[in-house]
């Protein structure tokens, strides 16, 4: 059986690899493209169209925010915003209550 395979991305290329899962002794990964750090995104990671700026802007923000497609054990990630309008509604959410930025990216539905 192949090992297992996770994804990563690199933003400034708007790129995505699968490669097997870092180890604890490997060094960083880079773009075959541009050859900087690739972000280990996770094996739950579902890539935008290249074309798609503003899909790509919306995942910059995830990434930057910390927040990665890890499988849980009940399936998929969870929720992630997938527009821009989204994510802006949750940070004026968090900005509001003082809800910590990452936590509030995750919410389903804002109140």
């Amino acid at each position: 059986m192949p090992p297992a395979k996770t994804a990563f991305v690199c933003l400034p290329c708007r790129a995505s690899y699968k490669q097997p899962h870092p180890g604890r002794y490997d060094g960083d990964r880079v773009c075959p493209r541009c050859a900087k750090p690739l972000i280990h995104v996770g094996s739950a990671f579902a890539p935008p169209r290249r074309r798609d700026t503003a899909a790509w802007r919306t995942l910059s923000v995830l990434l930057h925010a910390g927040i990665r497609f890890h499988k849980s054990c009940c399936g998929g990630p969870g929720y992630r915003p997938r527009t821009l309008a989204e994510v802006r509604e949750r940070m004026t959410h968090a900005r509001r209550t003082g809800e910590p930025f990452a936590q509030a990216l995750l919410r389903r539905e804002v109140p």
